[in-house]
C-alpha cells in the first residue's frame, strides 16, 4: 500500500532536524507525527524538554520542539508499505533535502530515529550538502535493545 509522509515541522531557527522513516498507520490516521502512544518519541522528548510532564496537545507539542530549535520530519514522502514496520518499505522516494537545507539553513545536524531512517537518508544522499550526522536509537517500542531511560540520555547528549 502506498503511503505518504507529513510537510516538516520547521521553523528559520531550527538547527536539530529529528528524521524518521515514514509515518505509521496510526500517526497518518491522526495526522500526527508519532501518534503511537506506544511509540516512546514524545516520553523521551518530554524527558529532555520538559522535565517529564507530558503534553497532551499537538500543537504544544510542536511548539515544544520549535522552540528549542528542534524540527521534525520523515526521511521519505513516499513508499509502499503493508503495515506500519520499517522493514516493509519497498519504492521508497526520498524528501526534497536540497530545497529544504536552502530554506533553512541554520539545519546543522540531521538526527536519524534509527537505523532504517539513516541508511535510506545515507543511500539516497547524493548530491545533497554535508550536514552532520547521528543515528539515534530508535524510539519505536518495537526496539527494545535499551530501555526508556538510556534512549533519553542518548537522545539527550545529541539534542541538548
Amino acid at each position: 500500500m502506498k503511503k505518504s509522509g507529513f510537510a516538516p515541522v520547521i521553523d528559520q531557527n531550527t538547527e536539530i532536524l529529528i528524521l524518521g522513516s515514514l509515518p505509521s498507520d496510526i500517526s497518518i490516521q491522526k495526522g500526527e507525527y508519532y501518534a503511537n502512544p506506544q511509540n516512546q518519541f514524545w516520553r523521551i522528548i518530554f524527558s529532555i524538554y520538559n522535565k517529564g510532564v507530558p503534553v497532551v496537545d499537538y500543537k504544544k507539542k510542536l511548539d515544544l520542539l520549535l522552540k528549542n530549535k528542534i524540527g521534525l520530519w520523515d526521511v521519505l514522502t513516499e513508499a509502499h508499505r503493508p503495515g506500519s514496520l520499517d522493514s516493509n518499505i519497498k519504492q521508497e522516494v526520498l524528501n526534497d533535502f536540497g530545497i529544504l537545507f536552502i530554506d533553512y539553513q541554520k539545519i546543522r545536524l540531521l538526527a536519524f530515529n534509527g537505523d532504517k531512517a539513516f541508511n535510506l537518508y545515507v543511500k539516497k544522499r547524493e548530491g545533497l550538502p554535508q550536514k552532520n550526522l547521528v543515528r539515534l536509537t530508535s524510539s519505536s517500542s518495537a526496539n527494545t535493545s535499551k530501555t526508556v531511560l538510556q534512549k533519553v540520555k542518548e537522545w539527550g547528549l545529541f539534542l541538548k
